[in-house]
């Protein structure tokens, strides 16, 4: 990755917006909708900066960046801090399409792609989600068994599909079942990442371990959900449950 992409809870906080135009008002009506307090100077607690001006804006980026803010230049990537990306919004639920600069064009693009895949009320579903951890957790006590619960009830089809628009969202903690321990097996060929198939990055996506061999291609284990535990060898560890994914090279 060439940024880090970030969520920055701004809420209440003075962000800093400088310049006049079309420009500086889009950024102004950003910070608002996030819930920030529009400054058009530096004041204590101002950590965030947005430079919307056709001249002198390399010099007040300099200036504010010397003051220890976070500034972003309007059309001068070169300059920024951070860059905004294209965004979808289902609250709670956002996201973010960054190019890192290269193209606002692509960023919208793939937003406006991204508009019709996921369903107005995808907010609805992720408050019903957070409602309901706490009852889920009295049902499934283990970590592994929570995340498999989720897992099995946001999967592709599932009753909680995030794909598909529902009209009321009703989480039960006893209508599913905890999953049980579950080994897959990815035989990874010779073009490594650009031969998997959707049902197998759709393992790496929903592994709560990986196992793989010290020679796994770097750009495979990408492809692997975060917070997945690894584990060098051919077979996984003593005890391990939840849903493994065992990858193998040189299988065709």
């Amino acid at each position: 990755m060439q940024s880090l992409p970030l969520f920055h809870r701004i809420a209440g906080q003075p962000v800093l917006v400088l310049g006049d135009g079309e420009a500086a008002d889009a950024k102004a009506r950003l910070v608002a909708e996030a819930g920030g307090r529009v400054v058009q100077a530096v004041e204590p607690g101002t950590r965030l900066a947005f430079v919307a001006l056709e001249e002198g804006a390399e010099a007040e980026a300099a200036r504010l960046k010397a003051l220890g803010l976070l500034v972003n230049v309007v059309d001068r990537p070169a300059l920024c801090d951070f860059t905004v990306p294209a965004i979808v919004d289902r609250s709670p639920v956002l996201v973010a399409v960054g190019t890192g600069g290269a193209s606002a064009s692509l960023s919208k693009a793939l937003k406006e792609r991204l508009e019709i895949l996921f369903p107005a009320g995808l907010g609805r579903l992720a408050a019903a989600i957070a409602a309901a951890r706490e009852k889920v957790a009295a049902v499934h006590g283990t970590v592994p068994a929570r995340r498999a619960f989720w897992t099995r009830a946001l999967a592709p089809g599932g009753p909680l599909d995030p794909l598909v628009e529902h009209a009321v969202v009703c989480i039960d903690p006893g209508s599913l079942d905890a999953a049980g321990s579950r080994e897959d097996v990815i035989a990874v060929g010779k073009d490594g990442a650009d031969g998997l198939t959707l049902r197998q990055l759709r393992m790496l996506a929903q592994a709560d371990l990986i196992v793989h061999p010290a020679d796994m291609a770097a750009d495979v284990l990408a492809l692997a959900r975060r917070d997945a535990a690894r584990w060098v060898g051919e077979w996984p560890p003593d005890g391990a449950s939840g849903r493994i994914v065992l990858l193998r090279t040189g299988v065709f």
